[in-house]
């Protein structure tokens, strides 16, 4: 594969802010957005397990439903595609079993090649059950997709804005996740910033990186 010369990306990067204000006229045509939606697939997660679904909200009347709930922030209803991050709650075997099944397929493998992984998998997710660590383990995986989404999108041209400003349990049911297994946990609006935003023209402020890389 051709890879990208560091000053594409870091121009992206530069490039990308979380915008305020998007062009509600503006949507993101279908082949970048096909293309996120695959990043999203391709996140990776811990132990592989991907314990999420990304729901992609486009309908007007759900949106404007939400908005409310997150602080009336325009960006809900404003953006192209709004993606909501759900956790699989309660990680369990049914999962496990999922995952091992599509494991084996993709990699043509038997269940008794894979039988001492899979026992590393279920200890270690026993153990964070009985440390009741376990929701919150999987929860941070959704970040790593939230990272790789936006970060996707900055070198798409395309603009985002990751929201946690949001009343979760009123999200779960407006998005019928309730009795599911899944909750809300994060979300990110993404379009194009509108030209009136002010964002767009401040300055990015960030530490020095001898503030906060440390080579050792």
């Amino acid at each position: 594969m051709n890879h990208l010369p560091p000053d594409t990306l870091l121009a992206a990067l530069n490039w990308r802010y979380a915008v305020k204000q998007f062009d509600p006229t503006r949507k993101i045509p279908a082949a970048d957005w096909a293309a996120l939606e695959q990043s999203l697939v391709l996140t990776p997660s811990s132990l592989g397990l991907q314990p999420w679904k990304f729901l992609i909200v486009t309908d007007p009347a759900v949106r404007a439903r939400l908005r409310p709930a997150a602080w009336n922030q325009s960006q809900v209803t404003d953006c192209s595609h709004f993606v909501v991050f759900a956790v699989r709650q309660d990680l369990g075997a049914d999962h496990v079993e999922r995952y091992f099944a599509r494991l084996a397929e993709v990699r043509q493998a038997t269940p008794e090649s894979l039988g001492s992984f899979r026992q590393m998998v279920t200890t270690n997710l026993d153990r964070a059950r009985a440390e009741a660590r376990l929701d919150r383990w999987q929860s941070h995986q959704l970040y790593i997709a939230l990272g790789q989404f936006m970060a996707g999108a900055a070198l798409l041209g395309i603009d985002t804005c990751p929201m946690e400003g949001f009343e979760p349990k009123k999200f779960d049911e407006f998005l019928a996740l309730e009795g599911t297994g899944y909750a809300s946990v994060v979300a990110c609006a993404a379009g194009y910033r509108a030209a009136a935003d002010p964002y767009a023209r401040t300055p990015k402020v960030r530490f020095k990186p001898e503030d906060v890389i440390v080579r050792i």
